[in-house]
This record gives structure tokens, sequence and C-alpha cells, in this order.
């Protein structure tokens, strides 16, 4: 049974909070299992509902990142997930599939997802997965093709509640969603080989084949200051469709803004640094997705 499915099950527990961690039991060693999701026919049609228009300005995406092909990308992304993964069942670290916290985490996936096809029709084709890692780092990343990972550290160490972990999936679904690292891989490597304007009379071939070796990249990518602002507004509207408050997201980063660094450090803030200005563009974006939250709640 995939795991969209079991949250659909009788008495099945979608809407846990996630900062209601439960640890295990003393000498408790969680599953190694794993859970994929397909978008099933529901929940397409409710994508169907949300509005064609955004109510975020982020712009057109950069044609720069069609120097490496999509699906080649994806596909190293799958594989440097599943390795993570393995690291993770290795050490005891990869929660179960009934673990409370996944179940929330998931659930909250299961609402977000509907919501990302207007941003990138090939989501539809994604085989959207979320796990969760014990570790006291406080990160979460989504890597191309709709592999998400939470840590337990981000959730512990912030006392997340569920629509500041929505905003957080949100702004990592739109990494992915905007195809950020794509546009990054395609940038350094063009820059690498000495490629200008022209760098497609080289023939696509030479960066897609890079690209197919580049999944550790993938982990510790910095994003530009650009990058981040589209994450944060299209991670916002995508949340905000999903009934989660737009306030939360605001609320995130100033916690981001007051944590301190950990035994393991801060890993999401190296990848997403924090700013007072991020702060003042969320707040002057979450008017104009308020109707969206408002539209999301009638429809229940």
């Amino acid at each position: 049974m995939c795991w969209l499915c079991s949250l659909k099950s009788p008495g099945a527990a979608v809407e846990h909070e996630v900062g209601a961690f439960a640890r295990p039991a003393a000498g408790a060693v969680w599953a190694p299992r794993r859970a994929f999701l397909k978008l099933a026919a529901g929940s397409a049609a409710a994508g169907a509902l949300a509005p064609a228009l955004a109510q975020v300005d982020v712009g057109k995406p950069s044609t720069l990142r069609t120097l490496v092909p999509a699906e080649t990308l994806e596909r190293s992304a799958h594989q440097q997930y599943a390795q993570v993964l393995a690291e993770a069942r290795a050490k005891g670290a990869l929660a179960p599939d009934d673990h409370p916290t996944l179940r929330a985490l998931r659930g909250i996936a299961q609402r977000l997802i509907p919501h990302t096809t207007q941003w990138n029709p090939r989501a539809r084709d994604w085989r959207w997965e979320v796990n969760l890692i014990g570790s006291k780092q406080v990160n979460a990343w989504c890597m191309p093709g709709g592999k998400i990972a939470f840590y337990t550290g981000i959730l512990d160490q912030l006392k997340l509640g569920n629509d500041e972990a929505a905003m957080v999936m949100g702004h990592e679904m739109a990494h992915a969603l905007r195809e950020h690292a794509r546009e990054r891989i395609a940038k350094t490597e063009a820059t690498n080989l000495g490629l200008r304007l022209g760098a497609q009379l080289l023939g696509l071939g030479q960066i897609g084949d890079m690209a197919a070796g580049l999944g550790a990249q993938l982990l510790s990518l910095k994003y530009s200051r650009d990058d981040e602002t589209e994450a944060d507004l299209v991670g916002l509207e995508i949340a905000a469709r999903a009934a989660y408050k737009p306030e939360a997201s605001v609320q995130l980063w100033q916690k981001m803004a007051s944590l301190k660094g950990g035994a393991e450090g801060p890993a999401f803030l190296s990848t997403h640094p924090n700013s007072p200005e991020r702060i003042r563009q969320l707040e002057a974006n979450v008017p104009k997705v308020l109707p969206l939250y408002q539209q999301a709640l009638a429809r229940g």
C-alpha cells in the first residue's frame, strides 16, 4: 500500500502536529522502510480547482536551465536520494511509515502537491516521496523530481507547527519546481567549459553527461538570492492554496533568525541564508495570497 492510500484509510491520523515529535522507545530502531506517492485522480482534480494565475510575481524561469536535461538530473537525484536513505537506514535513523511525525509531514505533502503543477507541468509525473531522518541537523530539502527529506532537528529545534512545516516544505518544493538546481549546475558547468551565449553549439550532451554524476552536489548546492526569493514566494502561495496560514511564513523565518548553531550546525541556514529583507518580502506578499487561503478554508 502506498502512503497516500494509508493516509486515506479509516482512522489514519493525517493531522498530527509535526511539533509533537514522539521519540522512539529506548533501544528502538526505526524500521528500514520507504514510501512513494503518485498523485491520485482526486488530488489532480483538487489541483484543477486552483486559479490558473499566480498571485505572487517571480517572473519566468531561467532558460539557461535547458542546457541540463531535466530527465538526467532527476535520475541522478533519485540515485542520490536512495543513497541518503540507505545511509540513514543503516544508522537506524530512517523513520518508519507509521511514525506520527512522518505521517504528519506526508499529510502536509498530500495537500501541497495538487498545487504544484501550475508551476511546473513536469511535476504531474514526478514520483513524490517524503521521508524523515533522525538527526540534530536543522535541515530539509527537496531534490529535482520531488524527493523530499526532513531532519528531526529542524522540527525539534524550531518547534514547528503544521503551518510552519508546510512553509518549509513549500519552499523546498519550489526550488525543485523552479528548477533552481538545474539552473545552478548549468551555470557552473557552462563556466567550467568556457561556454558563452553560444554554448549549445557544443552540444547538450557535454553538460548533460556531467549532470548525470552531480547528484552528490544537490545536497550542498547554494542558491542565489533571487532563487531564495522565488522559493519563498512560490512556496508561500502553494501553502496558502492548501489552506496553511500565510502568516506562518513570517513566523518561520523569525524563528530562523533567532536560531543558534547546534551540535551539528544549522545546515539549513548554510544553504538558505536568513536576512531581514527576506522577512520583509514575505510580509509584503502575505496579503496577496490571503484570498487563496480563505478560499481554501471555504472549500474545506
